[in-house]
């Protein structure tokens, strides 16, 4: 409750259920001031403040919503601040258009070479396409590059790390202070959402649970009846560098490391593809109405097929700059964020004006 977009309409539409709509005066409100006037920690309050109650869901009634109070600065000022702010946003959204980019080529080049399987071969030219020597496996029921290994995604995981979720304040033993990574963060940290990691404290004995880079976070415990357990995010030192302190996951996830980190990008887009084409809902179990991902059952019995490690290194080359440079621009809009949450109840509230 409390969400707010702005929309421009193009075409005829109608709000679904527990939605309501503001138009504004052109000649007292500009519609992108009232945008981020919703935006402010003060309406934010006064949203809870309204909140009926008596209800299973949270809601307002609609007259109530009339009853919401902003400031009203000249139509000059209004514009001025909307500025500041909607540039800041501009930014991000810029940021995570170039990361749509940058994931869509390498989504592509992985699509190209490890699924239809025209890699370059020994002249550069395209594998498959060009004659490359396939073979039919019986396993996958597919034909695929002649001398390829197939086997099941356990043989590609060296060491798995259990979550941690500790204490919220130092308490007795629990006395390091670490990032807390949960199911909620994996889509934020894959450059698809917000992060919002909580800092715990968990004990000193149980550092050995620290994420390192090269380390996957897989969500083993969650999902709903849309969205299944299994949502995976990479871990580098690029990431890492978006935290304060150390990095755990929590006890909904698990952590996983590699055989041979040449095959990282490998592993997460054919974890990706198994996930994106629903192949999880099929191990899941259920403990007290929460679903569990079935881990050990899955890796263990999910065959596919191992390029070459000079194959995957090429991979591996073409696509770390690409996530470098995406967790870049993540790091820059966390710091945007920051900026823009910062300032816009200053410059709501007027203890910050706009030349």
């Amino acid at each position: 409750m409390g969400e707010v977009g702005r929309v421009n309409f193009d075409e005829s539409v109608f709000l679904g259920q527990r939605v309501v709509q503001y138009r504004t005066d052109p000649e007292k409100l500009t519609s992108e001031y009232l945008l981020y006037s919703f935006l402010s920690p003060d309406l934010q309050y006064q949203f809870k403040r309204h909140d009926s109650s008596g209800s299973t869901v949270s809601h307002i009634r609609v007259p109530d919503c009339l009853k919401f109070e902003i400031p009203l600065p000249a139509l000059g000022e209004q514009k001025r601040i909307a500025a500041v702010l909607s540039t800041l946003d501009a930014k991000i959204d810029c940021n995570n258009r170039i990361n749509a980019e940058l994931e869509a080529m390498a989504k592509t080049l992985y699509d190209y070479w490890f699924v239809q399987f025209d890699f370059p071969d020994t002249n550069g030219k395209p594998y498959k396409s060009s004659g490359g020597k396939m073979a039919y496996n019986a396993t996958l029921k597919r034909e695929i590059p002649a001398g390829w290994e197939v086997g099941p995604l356990s043989d590609w995981i060296a060491s798995d790390k259990t979550g941690d979720w500790g204490k919220d304040t130092v308490e007795g033993n629990y006395t390091l202070g670490v990032d807390c990574i949960r199911g909620a963060d994996i889509n934020g940290l894959n450059g698809t959402g917000t992060v919002a990691a909580p800092t715990r404290f968990i004990l000193e004995k149980n550092k050995g649970k620290i994420l390192a880079p090269f380390d996957f976070v897989i969500e083993i415990s969650g999902g709903s009846p849309t969205q299944s357990t299994g949502r995976l995010a990479l871990i580098t030192s690029e990431t890492m560098k978006r935290f304060s302190q150390p990095l755990i996951c929590s006890n909904f996830c698990k952590a996983i490391s590699l055989v041979d980190n040449s095959y990282f990008f490998n592993f997460a887009y054919l974890w990706k593809s198994a996930y994106d084409k629903k192949v999880l809902f099929g191990w899941e179990g259920k403990t007290s109405g929460i679903k569990n991902l079935l881990f050990d059952a899955f890796t263990g019995k999910h065959m596919v097929c191992m390029p070459p490690q000079k194959l995957a290194q090429r991979f591996f080359d073409f696509v770390s700059p690409l996530e470098i440079k995406k967790q870049k621009l993540l790091r820059e809009n966390d710091k945007l964020e920051a900026l823009r949450d910062w300032l816009l109840p200053l410059l709501m509230n007027g203890q910050v004006t706009v030349a």
